[in-house]
């Protein structure tokens, strides 16, 4: 059977989370972790933990947004900090994380073509994605969506004593 593809873009919403939306957050995080793909985390993670990184997303500056596709609960994607100190307060790390069932289907590309308007209204210049060297959908992904790879980092993920690369995209907004 084929996945449905987003073929209209009212068929994809970005709404601001709530706290109540935390659960459902963190568990579509949890569903990336087995895979190896997405997250360097490798076991799960409680809403509790998750707690303060919730806190510290906002809607001026760094916002946290649920993804809904025909209605349905998608997954999320939030604008984190990057490096944490005030020279670099213009760029952000992009997150973009879809429930299992829900990948495939466009919804990542809608997406990045979300936060770029988003980015330019917060006065935001640059984007950043930080993916694994083997997680071929998403770079390909980004590389779609014009990001180039700004740098690599070799092997310095242990996952299970598999060690992966970290690769560094990045987009200057005009």
């Amino acid at each position: 059977m084929l996945k449905q593809q987003v073929e209209d873009i009212n068929m994809i919403q970005f709404i601001l989370a709530k706290q109540q939306d935390l659960e459902k957050i963190v568990g579509t995080y949890n569903a990336s972790i087995p895979g190896r793909l997405a997250t360097a985390d490798l076991i799960e993670v409680s809403t509790e933990s998750k707690q303060k990184w919730f806190d510290d997303h906002n809607e001026d500056k760094r916002p946290l947004w649920i993804i809904t596709f025909n209605n349905q609960y998608a997954g999320w994607m939030s604008f984190s900090s990057f490096y944490g100190r005030p020279a670099y307060d213009a760029t952000v790390e992009v997150s973009i994380y879809i429930e299992p069932i829900m990948q495939g289907k466009g919804i990542g590309k809608e997406a990045l073509n979300y936060a770029e308007p988003e980015a330019k209204k917060r006065n935001i210049k640059t984007l950043l994605g930080f993916i694994f060297g083997h997680n071929e959908p998403s770079l390909i992904l980004f590389y779609k969506q014009g990001y180039a790879k700004w740098a690599q980092l070799p092997e310095i993920a242990n996952m299970e004593s598999v060690l992966r690369d970290l690769i560094i995209l990045g987009k200057k907004l005009v």
